[in-house]
């Protein structure tokens, strides 16, 4: 290997490393990666920030506000409603939600598509009186499938069709993706809703889902003692019997800031003082009311919000801005008002105070806060909400307009006659010109961890490329395969590319992979389609962890899984997709 290569495959080996550690942001690494590949001259001057204006990066960018444009409109709730019936079984509401969720993420972001249908399901769930746990991974796993269809449903196939237009002279269309995508997809989501959700582990269905309305754990919060409570110069012990009537479980105490040894049962309670309790939110307001009590920051709420005040209850994807820090270190209350009340991290009890408390992706938050703008706190937090929140903003008389726009610019991108990107940027223009998405949620519907994620990779991958790295691996496969078809060669390549997609983010394996299909295709002297084709399916499925795709981690707190949960299901997803998709590759892009 030469120098370059040497470096290059250090680089990619370290950055891997850092995304399977998950201790940092994948757009730090990435970002981080470029960077020293800079300093050290592996990656040219001149290409150093050619990957953020890169159609890929564009492209996903726009979808992302596209999708934003739809949900205000009313255009994709208007159907979505109209299809949910509680009164079905639970197999036939399975396999509505997944058609819908399949149907929606051919056409919008996939996770746009789960956070739009992720609070009708809970609470369809809540109406049948079933635990939410038996549905929400069949609806995160169906919107992951349903993007394999277009061009735009899912990065990994932007990437593809990007990559082939520098490796071929000319990139993917719209629908080119449909033959195999379309075929996987249905074959997938009839597996989720006949089979694939009696393998989720059976005693989720047992939570008693009319005291868990969620199916999520209770909640560690903060309250504060004031001086007119009636539990002042009380022990802590002596509070048990109005803690359990209220179904509240008193924890621990604060004083000063500092959370006192073990739960302080024989400590005096004090003005100023924190009481720490496990509850549901429910429990968590009688408490309050039931020894006079307050929220942390609750004056401040009050004359903000002229006594308006709602908790809410929001779940945390791996980029939003609070994952990795606490609501102190984002100055939640300062800066917006709000409380986090409290936090649910599968079950589990911290000793950190509730806003010091480092947040992980899937954590479900507890917040409080004034009505009129705690919705945009969600928002800014980068968080999703587990409830409706209402139909005040949707813009229903415009659901015509916004859908007709988008189809036509799909239509004319399809056949050739616009530039997709061109296309999109005319979608997003006259959604801001018509206040169907305000000129605000342009900026905060860009997913810019990806955008950065991806600008990073692409010169990085370009590089890899260049310095024949991604040949040198190609012909490791290639030489291991010896003996066998294109076809082996073809579904060895699925199979190493949906394993590192299920550890490592989707839009990193592809950056990578897509130059080795098509390093492999020249090798065994063949088309490269397929090979490219393969990748863009493999790497959109991940569905063995809650880390392979952000759809996967946002189901996780919800639905109450554990890493553990995911691999049932998706194991025999990832083989079925794997049996049904070489065939029709084979099929539709012939060797």
């Amino acid at each position: 290997m030469s120098t370059e290569q040497i470096i290059l495959f250090g680089l990619f080996g370290i950055v891997f490393a850092a995304l399977l550690w998950g201790r940092w942001r994948y757009d730090l690494i990435a970002f981080l990666a470029l960077v020293v590949a800079l300093l050290l001259g592996v990656v040219p001057k001149e290409a150093a920030f050619s990957g953020f204006g890169h159609p890929a990066t564009v492209i996903v960018a726009l979808v992302l506000v596209v999708s934003r444009g739809l949900i205000n409109s009313g255009a994709v709730e208007f159907i979505t409603r109209r299809l949910v019936d509680v009164g079905r079984g639970l197999a036939a509401h399975i396999g509505v939600m997944a058609g819908i969720g399949g149907a929606l993420s051919a056409f919008m972001n996939n996770v746009a598509a789960l956070a739009l249908l992720m609070p009708v399901e809970l609470q369809a769930s809540a109406k049948a009186g079933r635990s939410p746990s038996l549905s929400l991974m069949p609806l995160a796993f169906a919107t992951i499938l349903g993007g394999l269809v277009t061009l735009i449903g899912t990065p990994p196939n932007i990437i593809i069709a990007a990559f082939r237009e520098t490796a071929l002279g000319e990139p993917f269309q719209m629908f080119d993706f449909a033959p195999v995508g379309f075929v996987a997809a249905l074959a997938g989501i009839a597996f989720i809703a006949t089979i694939g959700w009696r393998l989720i582990p059976g005693d989720r269905a047992n939570k008693d889902t009319t005291k868990e309305l969620f199916s999520i754990d209770d909640y560690i919060a903060e309250l504060v003692v004031p001086e007119n409570s009636p539990v002042i110069g009380k022990l802590v012990s002596e509070l048990d019997a109005q803690a359990d009537e209220a179904d509240v479980a008193i924890i621990g105490l604060v004083r000063r800031g500092k959370r006192l040894p073990g739960g302080a049962r024989m400590v005096e309670i004090r003005k100023g003082d924190m009481l720490v309790v496990e509850a549901a939110p429910a429990a968590i307001d009688r408490v309050v009311g039931a020894l006079k009590l307050r929220y942390d920051g609750g004056e401040k709420h009050q004359a903000a919000a002229g006594g308006g005040m709602s908790l809410v209850e929001a779940v945390v994807p791996k980029d939003g801005r609070i994952a990795g820090r606490s609501a102190m270190s984002v100055r939640l209350l300062s800066r917006r008002g709000v409380t986090l009340l409290g936090v649910s991290r599968q079950g589990r009890r911290f000793r950190d105070r509730v806003r010091r408390l480092e947040i992980r992706a899937g954590d479900v938050l507890l917040l409080l806060g004034p009505t009129s703008h705690i919705s945009d706190t969600i928002s800014w937090l980068g968080a999703l909400p587990l409830a409706d929140r209402g139909h005040s903003v949707t813009q229903y008389h415009r659901a015509a307009l916004a859908a007709g726009v988008f189809a036509i610019a799909v239509a004319l991108a399809s056949f050739g006659i616009v530039y997709l990107p061109v296309a999109l940027a005319a979608v997003v223009a006259l959604y801001v010109a018509t206040d169907i998405v305000p000129i605000r949620e342009v900026y905060e519907n860009v997913e810019w961890p990806v955008v950065v994620l991806l600008g990073s990779m692409i010169p990085l991958g370009a590089a890899l490329e260049a310095s024949n790295g991604t040949a040198l691996i190609a012909n490791g496969i290639v030489d291991l395969t010896e003996g066998f078809g294109p076809v082996f060669v073809l579904t060895v390549l699925m199979v190493v590319t949906m394993t590192l997609s299920d550890v490592l983010n989707n839009t990193a394996t592809t950056v990578i992979a897509a130059p080795i299909a098509v390093d492999i295709a020249n090798r065994l002297n063949v088309n490269a389609d397929p090979f490219l084709m393969a990748v863009a399916i493999a790497a959109s499925c991940a569905f063995l962890t809650p880390i392979g795709h952000k759809n996967n981690t946002l189901i996780m707190g919800p639905g109450g899984y554990s890493f553990g949960d995911y691999w049932r299901m998706g194991l025999p997803l990832e083989i079925l997709i794997v049996a049904v998709s070489v065939p029709m590759i084979t099929v539709v892009w012939p060797f």
